[in-house]
């Protein structure tokens, strides 16, 4: 069995989603779900599921390597990110290596970085008129959206579309295809 530990801070739809996905897997099992915030709404999805889930904060996180014996103890084999919005520390990133995958609501390179989450991409995309927007899946490194990419869905843009309208295009492709992309990576680890 591999067992996936998402990162998460806020809602978790694409966490559910996730979830849901590998709920009833012979081979691929979400074994844990970690947040950085104890009111984050994907705890809620956890705990519906039975999930266990670990909070961490940052000093934990970037000072010390604890964390990785906390994975280790859930025998984590890949680790997915689902609108976590803390940078990956080096030490994760080499022990998981080409195993930790993000998911960016933007086509990037374009719209990605430092600050370019959530809302603040659907607005810099509506602002910018983009015809097209999308999302983008990509191995993640020690700088925010610069990792390799992994697989990229489009979706067209109206003049009359908000940020609100673009962020829900956007959504359901993260929906439809990360959780199948999560897939067939770990089934080649």
């Amino acid at each position: 069995m591999k067992h996936i530990a998402i990162f998460a801070t806020g809602g978790g739809s694409n966490a559910q989603k996730i979830i849901e996905h590998f709920e009833n897997h012979e081979t691929i099992k979400v074994s844990l779900i970690i947040s950085n915030k104890k009111t984050a709404g994907v705890l809620e999805k956890a705990a519906v599921k039975n999930i266990p889930t670990l909070i961490i904060n940052r000093e934990e996180f970037y000072q010390t390597e604890n964390i990785i014996l906390k994975l280790d103890a859930f025998q984590i084999d890949f680790i997915v990110l689902a609108g976590f919005l803390w940078l990956m520390p080096t030490y994760m990133v080499k022990i998981y290596a080409k195993k930790v995958v993000n998911i960016h609501p933007a086509l990037l390179p374009k719209y990605g970085g430092k600050g370019m989450y959530g809302m603040n991409v659907h607005r810099a995309v509506h602002a910018a008129k983009e015809a097209e927007s999308g999302m983008t899946i990509h191995y993640v490194n020690e700088h925010y959206d610069e990792g390799g990419i992994i697989f990229q869905a489009k979706c067209s843009l109206l003049l009359t579309d908000s940020p609100d309208d673009i962020a829900n295009k956007v959504l359901q492709l993260e929906h439809r295809y990360y959780p199948p992309v999560i897939e067939s990576l770990i089934l080649e680890i």
